[in-house]
């Protein structure tokens, strides 16, 4: 089964521009298209990684070397050829977020590089070349000197490696209505980055000894909402998790009234779609949060599936991975704003955090001296 992808990415400070690179592989992928304004990401449901939106690598890991040095990254890749190569041999186009090296050869050129997502934005006007003997060396400068770059590319593995300085030990909890994805997309998450995997639906099963249908039917929805609130709190407090909950009626990210302990951690919904193109997409994902029906819409990151197949797991644990480091690039704050609710004890005044004093049960700051 082949699944088609939407991504969009709510922030209440800024709307992030997000883009996910494109490789070209021989082995079956789906694949990765995200737009902007707001960012979504469409996954076509072709059988490899590839779609004019995302980012072609053609760039194999033994001809290249990646350094970054404070505000300054170089990049060398070996011409090879046998030949020798002068400048008006070269053409190199970097642009922020992309970049695109050629050689001539046999009087046409011939992309060594192309990379329409760079793992983050560079001062392309302020990028210096030249050929070192057999090698060319490409010397690029960030836009945010203080992110560290793991690779040039944006791809999973530079995403992970580099999720811990931007994450801070913040926990990920995956929301949606289906039990199996969520979980399954949980799990890729908590490999990549180093998580723990907790799920919501294994730790109530355990404490209440009976399966979570038999509970409903048993207690009714409202029941098992209540006990996994209940488990949420307890897990609020955890660093360095990815959570899993519950899908469906009986799930507590369902309701809106629920989302106290949620606001702990960054979140992901990972929402099915009716939708069948990226404009509809768009529509249904605006129609979602303009309504706010759904507790779901209190979600972080929206990652729209119209379909689904367990393979591409992974492809969607990093487009979510793709769009909150986006999201925390848009504020750098958001990990520390995160810690400071939970040390406050998750009051439910997320994102405007009140002041210590605060009563949430009735709104108003409590007075000095009466605590």
């Amino acid at each position: 089964m082949a699944a088609s992808l939407f991504f969009f990415s709510q922030n209440p400070f800024t709307s992030p521009q997000i883009s996910l690179p494109k490789i070209s592989l021989s082995s079956p992928k789906p694949t990765l298209t995200l737009f902007t304004t707001p960012p979504f990401i469409s996954n076509n449901a072709t059988r490899r990684l590839s779609c004019k939106a995302l980012s072609t690598i053609s760039l194999n890991p033994s001809n290249y070397e990646f350094s970054d040095a404070s505000s300054e990254m170089e990049l060398r890749l070996q011409l090879g050829g046998g030949g020798t190569l002068s400048s008006r041999d070269i053409f190199v186009d970097a642009e922020d977020s992309s970049l695109k090296i050629g050689v001539k050869q046999s009087g046409s050129f011939i992309t060594l590089v192309e990379i329409n997502k760079l793992y983050e934005k560079i001062k392309s006007s302020e990028t210096i070349w030249y050929i070192d003997e057999d090698q060319l060396v490409v010397n690029l400068k960030k836009q945010d000197p203080d992110l560290k770059w793991p690779d040039i590319v944006e791809s999973w593995e530079s995403l992970t490696a580099g999720a811990m300085q931007l994450l801070k030990g913040t926990s990920i909890y995956i929301v949606g209505d289906s039990i199996e994805i969520n979980d399954k997309v949980a799990r890729e998450l908590a490999v990549g980055l180093g998580y723990t995997p907790l799920n919501t639906k294994e730790l109530l099963e355990t404490f209440a000894k009976q399966s979570i249908d038999s509970w409903v039917t048993a207690d009714g929805s409202e029941s098992v909402a209540e006990a996994e609130s209940a488990v949420l709190e307890n897990l609020s407090s955890h660093v360095r998790a990815v959570i899993a909950t519950l899908g469906g009626l009986h799930g507590a990210a369902r309701r809106a009234d629920k989302w106290r302990h949620l606001y702990a951690g960054f979140t992901v919904w990972l929402s099915q779609s009716e939708a069948i193109d990226e404009e509809s997409a768009k529509e249904e994902a605006r129609r979602h949060i303009q309504e706010g029906s759904l507790g779901y819409s209190n979600a972080d990151v929206v990652v729209k599936l119209h379909g689904w197949d367990a393979d591409h797991a992974k492809t969607v644990a990093q487009a979510s991975l793709s769009a909150l480091k986006q999201l925390i690039m848009s504020d750098k704050k958001l990990p520390g704003k995160k810690s400071l609710y939970i040390r406050l004890g998750c009051r439910g005044d997320w994102p405007d955090i009140k002041p210590p004093g605060w009563d949430p049960s009735t709104g108003a700051e409590v007075p000095a001296g009466t605590l």
